[in-house]
């Protein structure tokens, strides 16, 4: 169960950025845990709807999902996930989130009913839904619209780089302007929306991770989360990597890369994640990203060492935006 980083940032002293945990406190007044759960939808890349195999980085279970019960059902994902939590933490409030694959990609009425028996249950006070942007329809944009209203809500588009080239390469089916497209109607919509990038994708260099980050700074998500490459066994890119066609970013070079990339980012941006999840059983490399901990402390030190923050370059920037 992914708890998003919330334990983790509590611990870290004058974070010098927008944390989810801190949005989350302020919101509700307490503490509140993220469950994650595999409602058994597929991907319009694995299907045949789109394309085959999956992005490059995921697996047969799902990026970052593999740890997910998926032969239980949503409660009783939601209730082992809440129990589980409650044996180290005096926890009350939870967030459902719907991670694996494309939590959209089904008709109307089968999402309604999942995401409705998720609210169902006590301690449930919100949804997160994971999906793609380029699979999102006017029908279900309404009804999206229709949980924003009534519940606390966010929608979290995988987008992964701004570059088509990039997308092209790990096989994710859609274009950077079918993001945009979806991301603007969306957002007239007033739906919270949490943007996922992927900092060390193949053929990337820190030049291009940044412009995607400014490319988000002229978007202006409600949350943004970041990833680490990781490569875990049995997914398309574990091929590549054992061949020595991927390289992987040294920890200092990461943890410098998303100082950088927060520092473009407007001060108000939530971020969800600062680094990748990996079940370890799974993970191949880089091994660096289970002290999740280390790395975060390490994220806020370098912002500190720097003398700046979340949002320091912002403005700076907002001379190249219209």
């Amino acid at each position: 169960m992914s708890r998003n980083c919330i334990d983790e940032l509590i611990k870290l002293k004058n974070v010098r950025y927008h944390s989810f945990s801190k949005h989350l406190r302020d919101t509700f007044g307490s503490s509140v845990y993220k469950i994650s759960i595999d409602a058994n939808f597929t991907c319009p890349n694995r299907d045949g709807y789109k394309g085959r195999g999956g992005c490059l980085y995921c697996n047969e279970m799902g990026s970052g999902a593999s740890h997910i019960k998926r032969n239980l059902s949503i409660t009783e994902q939601i209730l082992s996930g809440i129990e589980q939590i409650k044996k180290r933490r005096n926890a009350h409030k939870f967030i459902a989130y719907f991670q694996a694959f494309s939590n959209t990609y089904a008709p109307i009425s089968h999402i309604k009913k999942l995401y409705d028996e998720a609210l169902s249950i006590n301690g449930v006070v919100g949804l997160s839904v994971g999906t793609r942007p380029d699979i999102i329809t006017d029908e279900i944009l309404d009804l999206l619209e229709e949980y924003s209203k009534k519940t606390y809500f966010w929608i979290e588009y995988g987008l992964q780089s701004i570059h088509d080239k990039t997308l092209k390469l790990i096989n994710r089916c859609h274009n950077y302007k079918e993001f945009e497209d979806t991301f603007l109607e969306t957002k007239k919509r007033k739906i919270k929306i949490c943007v996922h990038v992927i900092i060390g994708l193949p053929g990337e260099n820190r030049i291009d991770v940044l412009q995607t980050a400014e490319k988000l700074s002229e978007l202006k998500p409600e949350g943004v989360k970041i990833h680490s490459l990781y490569i875990s066994k049995g997914s398309p890119i574990e091929s590549l990597y054992n061949k020595g066609e991927i390289n992987l970013f040294e920890v200092n070079e990461y943890i410098s890369i998303v100082a950088d990339f927060l520092e473009r980012l407007p001060k108000d941006t939530i971020i969800q994640r600062l680094i990748g999840e990996a079940n370890r059983d799974e993970l191949i490399a880089p091994k660096w990203i289970l002290n999740k901990t280390r790395i975060l402390g390490e994220i806020n030190n370098e912002l500190k060492r720097r003398g700046t923050y979340q949002g320091y370059l912002f403005y700076k920037l907002k001379k190249f935006f219209p």
